[in-house]
């Protein structure tokens, strides 16, 4: 898949008759599927991301002998202007998820390792995009197919590594969700692989204190504090937590103090 900035033109590159460039996010694309001009698939397949390239396309390599009409006239050359901001290649991963479980465990363990980076490279591209819901499935989609265990203890750790990074962008994606229960779960399986892990320790400290559990996001936050002392994040946090827990100690007092008032006036 790609996400590519376009812009098609008739003639000598002054009628504009297509273009995405007006979108923020232009979403991710596959070639073959919603790209389908041929003479533009081949363009794009011979680029690489961050590229930009201007291609003329033939009628054979674009709309052919009849046109497109009303926009394009029957045999008509087309100008493209492209530039390729992302690209994943989801082959190996669509013809993974085609095969049966019984297939898949049986295929060797880098294979099943690069499935799950391409996929979490889809989360990460939709996490970017701001759209988390999208972005937790292809995480959680990596996840699933990393179930299998390894008597070799280079293979345990290779599985378990992979494991960890997807723990930790889910615990975030659900931040972003508002979902602190499960930010905190994904972080704390997170800590069960890495108990000193600054990261995990951080995204529990902040599922903790959305969750106004002042105690325990103290603990975490503390403790990633300790492994990394200078880190602008951590410390904003705990300063946050500090502010937090001030107002709330006031709020609980000042419902205290009303609750008893009445019994005061009667002296």
């Amino acid at each position: 898949g790609c996400t590519v900035k376009y812009s098609g033109y008739l003639g000598n590159w002054n009628k504009l008759f297509c273009s995405n460039g007006n979108s923020k996010y232009p979403r991710l694309m596959k070639l073959g599927k919603d790209i389908t001009l041929w003479g533009l698939e081949i363009g794009l397949l011979s680029m690489t991301k961050g590229e930009a390239a201007l291609l003329v396309l033939a009628p054979e390599y674009a709309y052919g002998q009849r046109g497109c009409p009303p926009s394009i006239p029957p045999n008509t050359t087309v100008l493209f202007k492209v530039e390729v901001l992302d690209f994943i290649d989801s082959e190996e991963c669509d013809a993974f998820f085609e095969l049966t479980c019984e297939q898949q465990d049986r295929l060797p363990l880098e294979k099943v390792l690069k499935v799950a980076a391409t996929e979490r490279e889809f989360g990460n591209y939709f996490f970017y995009k701001q759209r988390f819901r999208i972005a937790k499935d292809r995480y959680k989609r990596a996840l699933s197919i990393l179930g299998r265990s390894s008597s070799r203890k280079a293979e345990q750790s290779q599985i378990n590594a992979s494991k960890l990074l997807l723990f930790l962008n889910l615990s975030l994606t659900y931040l972003r969700l508002e979902r602190a229960d499960r930010a905190l779960k994904y972080g704390e399986l997170a800590l069960e692989m890495d108990q000193g892990n600054a990261k995990a320790l951080f995204r529990c400290g902040q599922a903790c204190l959305y969750m106004r559990e002042y105690s325990k996001s103290w603990d975490f936050l503390t403790r990633a504090q300790c492994i990394q002392p200078f880190n602008h994040d951590i410390n904003n946090e705990l300063k946050k937590l500090a502010r937090y827990y001030k107002e709330y100690k006031e709020m609980e007092k000042e419902m205290c103090c009303r609750m008893f008032d009445p019994l005061n006036s009667y002296g």
